[in-house]
Order: C-alpha cells, then sequence, then structure tokens
C-alpha cells in the first residue's frame, strides 16, 4: 500500500513564515552592511562581533542566513553581503590564536557555503584551511578534538583534554575537507571524534552530557561536566539537538549506521520531552520545575535535524521524524517570533546556559540560522550547508 504523507503544516502557512522571513532578513540586511551579528540590544543589532571578538563562534551563522536565501532567491543583496563577512572572518582565520573548535561553525556557513554555491577558489583555500585547524586539535591518544583555550574556561581549570557535545556540528568540516581533497584524514579525524563523544557523552536513554574530561595523556573518561546544562547529569537541551542533528550529519557522509542509530534514540528522547512545553523545549529537559527558562533555538536546531533524519529513513519513519519537526517550527514561529521588519532578530525565547547567564531570555542568531534552514528545508529550496 502506498503511503500517504501526513503534514503538519499546511503549505500557505509554510509559505507566510518564509515570506515574512525572508523581508525580515532583507530589511536588516539592508540595515546592518558589514557588521556580524550576535544578539540584540533592545530589538536593535547594536553589538558588531567583528569588533567585539572576531573569534566568537557563532560568527558564521549570519553568512549561513544569507547563503540559504541567496541560494533560494538568487538575489545578489544576499552574495554581496555574505562574501563582506566572508573577508572579515579572515581576520581570525589568520590570526589563529583565538581560533579552537568551532571552525566548522565559522566557515562551513561563511567560506565552505560560497564554495559549494558559486565555486570560489578563494572560499575554498578559507574552507580548507579552516579544515586543517580543526584537525590540528585532534588529539590521537584520546582520539578526540579538544574543545576551547585556556582563555575560553575558569581560571585554574584545564581544558586541554575537554570535547563538548557542540563538536558533532563542526566536524562536517572535516568530512567536507577529504571529500574536497580525497585525503582521508580529515574524515578519520572525524570518525574517530565521532566515536568518542558517542561512547563518553551519550547516555543509554538518549539523553547527553556537556562536557567529557579525558585524560590527555592516556585517554582516560575521567569527568562529565555540567557546562552549559543544569548538572552533570542533566540533559542541556541544545547539546540534545547538537547531538541529534551532529550524528545524523555523521551518517551522512560515512553511511555508518551506528550513528544513525545514536541519532534516533537521541531524537527520541527530544521528542518525549518537547511535548510537555509545546514543542518548545526548556533550556534543559531536566532543570528543577520551579525554573520556567525555555530555548527556541535548541528546538529549531532539533527541527532541522529531524529532517535530515527523515531523510535516510523509511516510511512510517519519515513522516514521523518529519511531523515531529513542523509541529516545533510551528509552534515557533507562533509563539517565539517576532516578524518586525523595523527591529532586529527574529526567533525569541533562546536561552545561551542554564547558569551564569545575564539574560534570562534572549534572541540569537543561530535561531534565525535554524529557522531559515527548517523552512527552507520544508518548501525544498535548501542546500547542504553542513
Amino acid at each position: 500500500m502506498e503511503e500517504v504523507f501526513f503534514m503538519i503544516m499546511k503549505e500557505s502557512e509554510i509559505n507566510n513564515i518564509y515570506e515574512n522571513l525572508e523581508k525580515k532578513i532583507e530589511a536588516e540586511c539592508k540595515r546592518m552592511e558589514n557588521k556580524i551579528p550576535y544578539w540584540t540590544e533592545d530589538g536593535i543589532y547594536q553589538q558588531d562581533y567583528a569588533e567585539k571578538d572576531i573569534y566568537w563562534w557563532t560568527n558564521g551563522f549570519w553568512s549561513g542566513i544569507l547563503w540559504q536565501l541567496y541560494h533560494a532567491t538568487q538575489k545578489e543583496l544576499y552574495l554581496n553581503t555574505a562574501r563582506k563577512n566572508e573577508e572579515l572572518l579572515d581576520k581570525a582565520l589568520h590570526g589563529f590564536t583565538g581560533l579552537h573548535h568551532d571552525t566548522g561553525f565559522m566557515w562551513l556557513h561563511s567560506a565552505v557555503a560560497d564554495y559549494r554555491l558559486t565555486g570560489s577558489q578563494e572560499a575554498l583555500v578559507r574552507g580548507l584551511t579552516a579544515a586543517s585547524v580543526l584537525a590540528g586539535r585532534y588529539n590521537p591518544v584520546g582520539k578526540f578534538i579538544r574543545a576551547w583555550n585556556p582563555d575560553c574556561v575558569e581560571e585554574g581549570e584545564d581544558c586541554t583534554g575537554w570535547i563538548i557535545v557542540d563538536s558533532m556540528m563542526n566536524i562536517p568540516l572535516l568530512y567536507w575537507a577529504s571529500q574536497i581533497t580525497g585525503d582521508p584524514r580529515f574524515s578519520q579525524i572525524a570518525v574517530n571524534h565521532a566515536d568518542t563523544v558517542a561512547s563518553c557523552l551519550v547516555r543509554d536513554d538518549g539523553s547527553c552530557g556537556h562536557i567529557a574530561c579525558i585524560n590527555p595523556e592516556t585517554g582516560e573518561l575521567e569527568q562529565i561536566l555540567a557546562g552549559q546544562g543544569y548538572s552533570e547529569t542533566s540533559s542541556w537541551s541544545r547539546g540534545q539537538s547538537w547531538i541529534l542533528y551532529g550524528f545524523t550529519l555523521s551518517y551522512r557522509y560515512t553511511k555508518n549506521n551506528a550513528y544513525l542509530d545514536i541519532a534516533k534514540k537521541t531524537a527520541h528522547y527530544f521528542i518525549a520531552n518537547i511535548g510537555l512545553t509545546g514543542y518548545v523545549p526548556l533550556c534543559d529537559f531536566r532543570q528543577p520545575a520551579s525554573s520556567s527558562y525555555l530555548d527556541a533555538s535548541a528546538g529549531l536546531c532539533a527541527a532541522c535535524g529531524l529532517l535530515e533524519i527523515a531523510e535516510h529513513v523509511d516510511e512510517p519513519d519519515k513522516n514521523l521524524y518529519r511531523s515531529y519537526a513542523e509541529l516545533i517550527i510551528q509552534n515557533t514561529a507562533e509563539t517565539c517570533c517576532n516578524w518586525d521588519p523595523e527591529t532586529d532578530s527574529i526567533v525569541q525565547n533562546c536561552k545561551v546556559a542554564f547558569h551564569n547567564d545575564r539574560r534570562e531570555q534572549t534572541d540569537l542568531i543561530y535561531a534565525d540560522y535554524f529557522l531559515t534552514e527548517a523552512i527552507l528545508r520544508l518548501k525544498g529550496k535548501d542546500f547542504l550547508i553542513w
């Protein structure tokens, strides 16, 4: 019997979100010129992270939004603005000392996207340089890519052996580099790192931890840290989304079924929790009942991951993952989005970290990126940026 796809969102609803999003991003483009945004103050992107911190891990996401919309619309405004941002990031690439495990977030969405869409040779060099930086952080004894640098952590902490779940969304840069160069070393590092993340941070119930501390001399796991979650045994929702989407992308590149199984297990855990809060996730699925922190960015990243899983499974599972992705997108668009083109940022109700975060709820540039990718996926106008 032929399977019938069950649609949660109507085509008109998808188109309406897309039209509002594109109208707003176009207005932001004209307003911001060369700024690299992160979050707003009083509804405006006042800080330029090209000036504030060129090494900041989110500095590629604005370019990612622009390249996705350029691919969908072919408007030169998006291409030209993305190229300016790509050039600004050269300061980080050549400065080197402030770079860490997030080179994937920074250059997959800028230079690699540029190369994939236009064939730019300058962009190719930037992307391969960033991949080499990431590969250079590999610890061969522990088989992991180390997170952060000493200036990124609290005084007295040694992060030489730390790995974090966010890294799963960065290692596609290495898979891409192997494809482009024909050199398997990049993808071998990515696979070894993914296996270490799976063994150290993914739990049997589908939840995950944020930071694993590994002895850099022996490769032995020493402890798990709370990181941006509530506790070392809790379940930080954006970390869950990094794992969910990241292992699906590793499956896309390697066709290792173990990675798809991990992605599905973590997806089921995510799905089971978001229904309790109207399909906009808590900051941490195990945060105290007295806390009401949400993180819409986690939901939208997970939605993109669920749509990616749907591409690799058969019916009726395909319907399951896509339907939950649509529920997340639909509810986020209805309850968490600011569509006013006179103000900056779209997705509200985000949270950077459960503890030590001066903003209880905020907007974040990567939430807007994942909304853009998600809605373009539903319209069939996206391209593989990871």
